[in-house]
């Protein structure tokens, strides 16, 4: 079972994150289960949103504290919560990059990935959501799920919006394109 932690504010997508991701890996025949985790209830308090996958059913429903993967949605965090805590051995991050932010070093085996996500979205989407293309940079280094099934998850997600729908799959495949 793999287990990805996903770090924000509320507002900023986390549990959309979590849920495309989800049903991009049942596209895929996987199994997968997401749910959030709030602190106090209101729009820009610190969150997190959780996804457990793997090719049997996934039985756990508890929080994830070792996780393989990290997405840190906003950058700010980093200085309030340790959002590397637990992460394995081979664990990878996918930071929404942000110049002047301080990263703590890793182990050697662990990997960061700094995404110019908000502003891959702030070009495409015209606002500062940096979630999507999170997810298409996840596709591309965890090699867990395949592009194509985030982009259909995604028209899944959006599908009553066209306008809306057609920014967030460019965000997507920019993000995924914004990983060498």
């Amino acid at each position: 079972m793999k287990e990805l932690k996903i770090y924000a504010r509320a507002g900023q997508g986390a549990i959309t994150s979590a849920t495309i991701l989800g049903q991009a890996l049942f596209l895929e025949e996987k199994y997968a289960y997401a749910f959030p985790h709030f602190g106090a209830a209101r729009m820009g308090a610190a969150m997190n949103a959780f996804l457990r996958f793997d090719s049997q059913p996934v039985r756990s429903h508890y929080q994830i504290y070792k996780p393989d993967y990290v997405m840190i949605i906003d950058h700010s965090l980093i200085s309030a919560i340790d959002c590397f805590a637990g992460l394995k051995e081979k664990g990878i991050v996918l930071l929404n990059k942000k110049d002047g932010v301080q990263i703590p070093q890793l182990k050697n085996s662990q990997k960061i990935f700094d995404i110019p996500a908000e502003k891959i979205a702030l070009e495409i989407i015209g606002k500062p959501f940096a979630n999507t293309p999170l997810l298409g940079a996840f596709a591309k280094v965890s090699g867990e799920v395949k592009l194509e099934s985030i982009l259909e998850a995604v028209r899944m997600q959006f599908s009553l919006k066209k306008e809306i729908l057609d920014k967030n799959l460019e965000a997507v495949r920019k993000g995924y394109e914004a990983i060498d």
